[in-house]
């Protein structure tokens, strides 16, 4: 256990401040300062070693919170790396991208803020890389087997890490011409700086990774001849499929999906030249949804200078505290007011928007919208409520609906689900031997822990039909097995 009377002591959940507002719109680097070590230990010491530690059960990857906590406490910055690594290929992935479900379900938090877990791990993995103890783990033998990951989001990578260190012999393809998924194009450098990214795939590098970038299977290569060549596939592909709004004026130029904006913008940091960028410079923005991608957009228009930035969500305002039909420890729907919300900016809530305007030469200047009322369940515009709100730049921020399927099912006979996503075993296991599906390809989307756990899982499936029983280097928890499919 960390301190026994920590949790007692000090009562108060502390996190890193954030860089002054005025100061980091001007550039994309990542919003918090360094931190301070003696209050990571302090906050470290607030874990309670509890007899039933419901954080596990909060964490898709099962990771062993109390005991690196208790390692950070102790100063055993090293043994804590190692403690993290156990569970989690990317801990600098999940300290700064998952909304930390673990943290809903910490116990502290019945009756106190919960442990800054999240600020404890990404800690611990930015001292690991920064004093050098992260370094590639080859495997002692090769197996003669070969496998294709397709797709170098987080579950592909971990998928690729998990079995080449068992011994296969992987390569990772990526449409993209560079390796990272969304990890690369889809987050904006203030919530993760790009190098982060590198390092880790400069270890798999060197442990025998191999990476195919600009190869999009399916075009340049067909997923059956990608079968024929290699003992097993994992598809990771994502749900990259984005909603779309299907109203009046949808096709006007102005209006973009927020992938669409996001990786222009990614692509322009990383030195790229865009021609004909989506730029929010001088421009009224309006973004249509209220999750994580919309604030990602937020973020990124206030950096490019937009005049003004509107965000829009068709719901309810969430509850600033815990719901009562979503008790500890469930995850619950807060309030969240994120980085890029700080930075200005109107949000609104109950409003659905009906039609985009168009200007005297057919681009977009406004969209008007309604009040939301539920009828029968539904959400409807409610008459009589239109109102108009400029718009020069306007991003659909509306989530995702599930992988691209056509050419995989056409080519190599993978069937969908009825959500829309790839069918698969509760082993991973598609109808097609030997073809796996791993994270929001198989899942829907979702959060970047089920990626990373649903990653190792399909890896120990595919291990299993590839070497019998083969070990693992690091052990899959019992939850990233047992997932409901």
């Amino acid at each position: 256990m960390a301190d026994p009377k920590g949790f007692l002591k000090v009562t108060e959940r502390e996190l890193p401040k954030r860089r002054p507002v005025p100061v980091r719109i001007m550039d994309w680097k990542e919003v918090y300062e360094q931190g301070d070590p003696a209050q990571l230990r302090r906050q470290a010491g607030r874990c309670m070693d509890c007899g039933i530690p419901f954080c596990h059960q909060g964490c898709p990857l099962g990771n062993l919170i109390p005991e690196w906590n208790d390692l950070m406490w102790r100063g055993e910055g090293r043994a804590a790396a190692d403690r993290l690594h156990a569970t989690n290929n990317f801990p600098e992935f999940t300290g700064r991208l998952c909304p930390a479900p673990c943290e809903s379900a910490c116990v502290l938090g019945i009756n106190q803020p919960a442990v800054t877990i999240k600020q404890v791990e990404v800690s611990i993995i930015d001292q690991a890389f920064g004093s050098g103890w992260v370094q590639p783990q080859p495997p002692g033998r090769l197996t003669g087997k070969t496998v294709a990951v397709v797709g170098s989001g987080p579950a592909g990578l971990a998928a690729a890490q998990q079995l080449t260190r068992a011994g296969h012999t992987v390569a990772v393809y990526e449409r993209d011409d560079r390796i990272g998924g969304l990890l690369r194009y889809g987050i904006p450098d203030f919530k993760m700086e790009k190098k982060h990214l590198d390092q880790r795939l400069a270890q798999m590098t060197a442990e025998g990774t191999r990476f195919r970038a600009g190869v999009d299977i399916g075009t340049d290569l067909s997923w059956a001849e990608l079968r024929r060549r290699y003992d097993a596939v994992v598809v990771a592909t994502g749900a990259i499929v984005p909603r779309d709004l299907p109203i009046p004026g949808r096709n006007l130029p102005g209006v973009h999906f927020a992938m669409e904006y996001l990786v222009q913008s990614n692509r322009h940091l990383a030195g790229d030249q865009v021609f004909d960028q989506i730029s929010a410079e001088g421009k009224h923005v309006v973004v249509l949804g209220g999750g994580d991608t919309g604030a990602d957009c937020i973020g990124t228009a206030h950096r490019q200078g937009a005049l003004s930035v509107t965000n829009l969500a068709i719901g309810k305002e969430p509850s600033q505290t815990r719901p009562a039909e979503q008790p500890w420890p469930m995850h619950p729907t807060l309030f969240e007011v994120q980085s890029a919300h700080e930075e200005g900016g109107v949000r609104q809530y109950l409003a659905s928007t009906v039609e985009f305007l168009a200007n005297e030469v057919g681009e977009v200047r406004a969209i008007r919208v309604a009040e939301t009322e539920y009828l029968d369940g539904r959400r409807v515009p409610k008459a009589g409520t239109e109102r108009e709100i400029p718009a020069d730049l306007v991003l659909l921020a509306l989530g995702f609906t599930g992988p691209e399927t056509d050419a995989a099912a056409d080519q190599l006979g993978l069937q969908a689900g009825e959500r829309g996503n790839f069918a698969r075993g509760a082993d991973y296991s598609t109808s097609e031997p030997g073809v796996f599906v791993a994270g929001d390809a198989g899942r829907g989307q979702s959060l970047i822990v089920w990626a990373i756990a649903e990653g190792r899982a399909a890896a120990a499936s595919v291990d299993r039909y590839l070497e019998g029983e083969t070990q693992l280097p690091s052990p899959i928890p019992a939850t990233a097995r047992a997932f409901a499919i």
